[in-house]
């Protein structure tokens, strides 16, 4: 069908390099937008059986767990690094422990559906479920390493805590009801996420086909083994959708990069930006962010190197 709308009816050349950009632009806009329209309404629709005071209970009432708790709670919230910061904010005040809502506000922008179904989109399921477990354990040992650093006097005491009401509080009282809510956050999800989607595919269709492999190549050759760490410098300043990111970053291992270095890279603009620290600052000291920032970029190129190990598996 794309193939058809491309080369028959816009009549483009399938061997030149915008005819071919133009097809890849199409399909993966295509496919990704509604790939992502159904999972998030499923997530919605499963996400409208729980609540937060049932998630805050969860994390508290089970000793030894709550750091997996919150990350696994972070990874079914669809929330960016800087979305995820009132809840965080709640959470202290509510007084779970500073370390365990720490694995909530790494994960909960690492890994959240829309990300997944995009990975799942583009890299495939292996990689995609390889990234899960890896954001999920970031988030964890982070947690755990903050916790365990005794920094609760960094935190602000006059912070305000701002409260979000939370879809999963939604009560609907039928399956028609629950139904509509998973479609209707969709509908906002998508309306929010379709122009980033766009974009991160019509870049990736540039530089799929007008930037030389080889060109690629030698800027990877000449990083080496310093590649994550480079790729996770460049990516924690920045701020960016992940619909926009992911397909950079697929496109840029289809170019060469090594499946770490991508995915580092796609971590560390996920995780972390320079925004999400300036709303931390109301929150906590300049100390406590820097140690945030540094721990959590650490462990990403950690990941990035083993997932450079294990790409002939994953692939």
């Amino acid at each position: 069908m794309v193939d058809w709308l491309t080369y028959s009816f816009l009549r483009l050349d399938p061997n030149a390099q915008v005819g071919s950009a133009i097809n890849f632009f199409i399909y993966d806009s295509t496919k990704i937008i509604l790939l992502l329209f159904v999972m998030i309404s499923v997530i919605g629709f499963l996400r409208t059986f729980l609540s937060q005071d049932k998630i805050k209970t969860w994390i508290t009432a089970r000793k030894g767990w709550g750091n997996f708790f919150a990350a696994l709670f972070g990874a079914i919230t669809p929330f960016c690094s800087c979305s995820s910061i009132p809840l965080f904010i709640s959470f202290l005040d509510s007084g779970i422990p500073l370390g365990v809502a720490f694995s909530f506000l790494i994960t909960s922008p690492l890994i959240n559906e829309y990300l997944v179904v995009l990975m799942i989109g583009f890299f495939g399921w292996k990689i995609a479920l390889a990234y899960v477990i890896s954001g999920m354990a970031i988030g964890i040992i982070v947690g755990i390493v903050l916790g365990k650093m005794n920094l609760e006097n960094y935190v602000e005491k006059d912070m305000v805590p701002q409260h979000e009401a939370e879809a999963c509080d939604v009560r609907t009282k039928n399956i028609v009801g629950r139904i509509g809510f998973g479609v209707n956050e969709a509908k906002c999800i998508v309306e929010k996420l379709w122009i980033w989607i766009l974009f991160g595919v019509g870049v990736g269709a540039l530089i799929h086909n007008y930037v030389p492999q080889t060109e690629v190549q030698f800027i990877v050759s000449k990083t080496g083994f310093l590649s994550v760490p480079i790729a996770v410098l460049i990516g924690v300043p920045m701020y960016g959708s992940c619909a926009a990111i992911v397909p950079i970053a697929v496109v840029l291992f289809q170019k060469g990069f090594p499946l770490g270095t991508a995915l580092a890279f796609l971590m560390a603009v996920a995780a972390l930006s320079l925004p999400e620290a300036i709303m931390l600052r109301r929150a906590m000291k300049l100390k406590l962010i820097v140690i945030f920032f540094s721990i959590t970029a650490l462990s990403i190129i950690v990941i990035g190197y083993l997932f450079n190990l294990l790409q002939k598996i994953l692939i």
